[in-house]
This record gives C-alpha cells, structure tokens and sequence, in this order.
C-alpha cells in the first residue's frame, strides 16, 4: 500500500499543536485555510478517522491525530538536523552570532531557544550583548550586534525583517480593583489610574503607542525594571499594567492578578529578527531565526503566526 502522507503533511499536524486554530496554521505554514483543511480532509479519509475535536478551542487531537503528530515530530527533527549538516557540508560550520534585544520580557524565550541553537551548531561563537538596548537596530548597523530583536517592523537600509511571532498585550488589574468586573478596559479607563511600565520610551510601549495615544489619554506613570516588580504593584492596587499575556500566564492562572483584554478586539503585540542582508543568508543565522520561532510556540501559550 502507498500512502499518501507527505512532510508537508506533517508540517501542518505539528502547526496545528502549536496554533490551535486553522486560521493560525495557515499563516504559518503560508497556505490558505481551505488548503489547510483540504489536506486534513485527506488524511482523514485515507485513514478512517477524525485526526482532532471540532469546535475545541484550542484544537484536541484524537488518538489517531496525536500518533501523526508523533511521528511528524520525530521526522521533521530528522530533516531539520540532516538540513543543518548539509548547510555545514557547503557553507561551514563556524561563524559568530551577537544578538540584542529591546524588550525586558524577551529573555524568558530567547534563552532557552540559544541553548538549542548552541547544541545544534557548537561551533558558531553565540553571544548576547549584553544589556538592554533602547536602539538595537544602531548596534546591528555599527557591526556590533548580528541580530536584534525588536518590537516593531521599520523601513531600514541594507536590513532584512525576519518575522517570530505575534502575541497579546493584556491589561492588569488586581483583584480587588474597580475594575476587575469589566470585560475588557478602554483608553479611558486608564486616565485615572497610574500605569506602570518598564523604564522605556513611550514609543517602544504599545499600550501608550498603539492603545492609549490615539486616543489622547496620557495616565499617570511610575516604573520598574522586573515584571515580578510591576505585578507586585499591581497587586497592591498602586497601579495598572499592560504586558505580554505569554510572559504573565503564571500569575493569572493562580489569581494573583486579572488579566483584561485591552479594547473590544484586543491589542496585538509583533516581535522581529532583524539581520543585515548579507548576514542573514547564513545557514546558521537562519536557523537560528528557525530555531527561536519553533522554541517560542514550544513554551509560550497563546502566540500568533506572523
């Protein structure tokens, strides 16, 4: 018997996992959603079963979509190493790569995505540069920094836009605050209150950029350097918040603080590789990008395709 699974096949079971939705698995697999669902009903067909629960959000696999998802997570890790021996065979193996980032809350998935590019390229010198940058992108063009993550897409010279993931930005209230009740918070439910953000400039926070801005709404502020800190304030009722959901999942799961969507359709966050062009076209340096797209929907709930 031929069969008709295919890797393309396997690419689409493991994007469904890490998705949830048939939406965002056509994004990121960069084919539409009939396709998407064309190829499932394939399967299904071919095999005699439901490969997971409709109407599930996110979506369940059944036992027999789970047993696919096993094997396209062994067979896509094969093709993935033979690719990168490939690269090594015909480009090298050794290289550096600096990387910087503009975001407080970007090392709780840069790190754990570098221990995996480091044991897959031993041989490239990885390095992070060290602190917090407010302009990473002036690191990258001065030859100090090979690749920078940042917040927002910009036009830019001799730079290539690498995109990793979006996610949800969302409100943080306590408990006990006037307003926990609400469904979601507007603009004007900010004017009175402080907000409480990391020491950055207004333009590399979205909740003031994007959300409270427009509006004409300028709230009160006071900082802090740790996300621990600025859920401890909000707690205390001393302020609100507004933060990556992924990076506070922990704390509204065991209540310490609420999480409120921001508007009536939500406020989205993007986060960006940025490399220079000829940089960028070296294996290492894309799979590396791989790398860190594939260990972010790994650890963190709830992120959306770019």
């Amino acid at each position: 018997m031929i069969s008709i699974l295919e890797v393309r096949h396997l690419y689409t079971i493991l994007a469904l996992v890490d998705c949830g939705t048939l939406s965002g698995v056509a994004v990121r697999v960069h084919l539409t959603q009939s396709a998407i669902s064309h190829q499932i009903k394939q399967l299904e067909e071919y095999y005699g079963a439901t490969l997971f629960e409709r109407k599930t959000q996110p979506l369940h696999l059944t036992p027999a979509g789970q047993r696919l998802h096993a094997l396209a997570h062994g067979v896509v890790a094969m093709i993935s190493e033979a690719e990168r021996d490939m690269a090594r065979i015909i480009q090298g193996q050794a290289g550096k790569l600096r990387v910087a980032v503009e975001c407080h809350t970007c090392f709780e998935w840069l790190m754990p995505a570098m221990d995996v590019f480091r044991d897959n390229w031993p041989e490239v010198e990885l390095d992070l540069v060290s602190g917090f940058h407010v302009d990473p992108l002036a690191l990258l063009h001065g030859d100090r920094a090979d690749l920078v993550i940042v917040s927002e897409h910009k036009k830019a010279e001799a730079t290539t836009y690498h995109p990793l993931f979006g996610f949800e930005i969302v409100g943080l209230v306590s408990c006990l605050h006037s307003l926990a009740s609400k469904d979601y918070l507007t603009p004007r439910d900010f004017a009175g209150e402080t907000l409480v953000t990391y020491p950055v400039s207004d333009d590399m926070l979205d909740v003031v950029r994007n959300f409270l801005r427009p509006r004409g709404v300028e709230p009160k502020r006071r900082t802090a350097e740790l996300t621990v800190a600025i859920l401890q304030l909000v707690a205390s009722r001393r302020g609100i918040a507004a933060l990556p959901s992924w990076a506070v999942q922990s704390y509204l799961e065991t209540g310490y603080v609420l999480g409120k969507q921001l508007g009536k359709h939500g406020l989205r966050g993007e986060l960006y590789a940025v490399t220079s062009r000829h940089s960028g076209e070296a294996a290492y340096m894309k799979d590396f990008i791989d790398t860190v797209r594939a260990v972010s929907f790994k650890r963190l709930r709830n992120l959306l395709p770019l």
